[in-house]
């Protein structure tokens, strides 16, 4: 029997809609979807959810729950990873107020920026744990990572986890309907072309009928900037720099260092930056939990339609030979040729039977290129820190992070990573 395995899988929402999919594709019926979690009281939910989707729907899976991970990674085909090492309390508060004590302000925190450093550093360790698992007992497993920092993780697991890995994320899909529909335009028929980093790809071409729609998306980007609304750092990033932005404003602004600024904090209301966002966010779910809970595993009735999730159409593609098209996150095999070869990029695939294909993509404009390097400076020296074990390669990571370095001297840097090392405690490995 093949399988499916699915790390982190107390993630109840996001393991319905991915493995809630595989339930639903024709092409994976009799696979066992097998369940790995740290929680087990999450792991029993997320089981009793699926099963109440296979009742429901009929669906020839089987759903099986295991507590040692090894166990649950033997002989799977396929692994999903969406993990979060040191969750909301205490590791993401930790990340949120130290900062703040030194007049650092953060949004989301979770792929770059101080917060996506020390999100990294707890977290490669757990998957190059994952990755001597996989090596043993499933060698052959395509790993499909959903775990920000998604550029980093997936670069670690490639390149020194030798784990065949591909990183999804969201913000491909999600580029052209929420640009389009903001700006009401019609995107029947579009064509696009997206390249770049995670969280930091490009819309380079926009086409329908053959015809340029850059200069009618800009000219409705201007008179949207008149008034305040929810994407105001990416359109100003489009107009400044001429090209859209995958993920979202507030993401952005803290990539950069144009927004978030002591000395310009009018900035905060013009482009309507929501410092504090994921904090908020990860206090709303823990609210809504128990009632979502209900709704999800106590639900014998639970019914699921397949979703606009990557990771199904990735396995029946490979499983049918039918070939589907992917944003994937993938080593820099001389893909786009003005960003470094170790740096995980983020372009088109072709799947099939072969696997997880990447296209090649040439050069981008140049200052898109150079807002990337910005990112992947912090991005690989975060790798470095992690696999030498040397703390100096810590403060190099956040002394070249575009916000970090544009608020806080270097010492204050310094100072700020080690009150951060030490506040994580345990939840860091030992740096030199």
């Amino acid at each position: 029997m093949s399988k499916i395995t699915f790390i982190g899988a107390g993630s109840t929402v996001f393991a319905k809609n991915v493995l809630g999919d595989c339930m639903a594709t024709p092409a994976l019926q009799g696979f066992e979807l097998a369940l790995f979690d740290i929680d087990l009281q999450r792991l029993t939910d997320s089981e009793n959810m699926l099963n109440n989707i296979k009742h429901s729907s009929g669906s020839t899976c089987i759903v099986k729950a295991y507590t040692d991970r090894k166990e649950a990674l033997r002989g799977a085909k396929y692994v999903i990873n969406a993990i979060q090492v040191g969750g909301y309390d205490p590791c993401t508060i930790t990340d949120f107020e130290i900062p703040k004590k030194y007049g650092l302000r953060q949004t989301i925190a979770d792929t770059v920026g101080i917060g996506g450093i020390f999100r990294n550093l707890r977290t490669i360790p757990v998957m190059l744990d994952f990755a001597a698992d996989v090596r043993e007992v499933c060698p052959d497993a395509l790993f499909m990572n959903y775990t920000n920092p998604m550029a980093v993780l997936t670069n670690v697991m490639n390149t020194y986890g030798g784990i065949q890995t591909v990183g999804l994320c969201h913000s491909v899909q999600q580029c052209i309907p929420g640009l389009f529909e903001h700006l009401g335009i019609d995107q029947t028929g579009v064509q696009a072309k997206i390249a770049g980093i995670n969280h930091m790809a490009w819309l380079l071409e926009v086409t329908k009928d053959g015809q340029d729609l850059y200069p009618e998306i800009k000219r409705r980007a201007r008179e949207k900037q008149q008034e305040p609304h929810g994407d105001m750092v990416r359109y100003e990033m489009m107009l400044k720099f001429g090209y859209y932005i995958t993920e979202s404003s507030e993401h952005n602004a803290e990539y950069h260092p144009y927004f978030i600024k002591r000395n310009y904090p009018e900035l905060i209301e013009r482009f309507q930056i929501p410092l504090d966002e994921y904090p908020r966010r990860c206090v709303e779910q823990i609210g809504r939990w128990q009632e979502m809970r209900e709704e999800l595993v106590n639900n014998q009735e639970l019914k699921h339609e397949r979703s606009h999730e990557y990771a199904s159409h990735i396995m029946e593609a490979i499983e049918t030979n039918v070939p589907f098209k992917i944003g994937g996150n993938v080593m820099n095999t001389g893909l786009i040729t003005n960003l470094p070869k170790e740096a995980c990029v983020e372009v088109p695939c072709l799947v099939d039977r072969s696997g997880v294909t990447p296209t090649f993509v040439g050069d981008l404009p140049p200052q898109c290129a150079a807002l990337n390097r910005t990112n992947i400076n912090t991005q690989l020296l975060t790798i470095e820190a992690a696999i030498t074990g040397k703390k100096e390669h810590i403060y190099h990571a956040a002394m070249l992070d575009p916000h970090t370095a544009a608020e806080l001297s270097m010492d204050d840097i310094v100072s700020m990573c080690d009150e951060l090392i030490a506040a994580h405690g345990d939840w860091l490995p030992q740096y030199k």
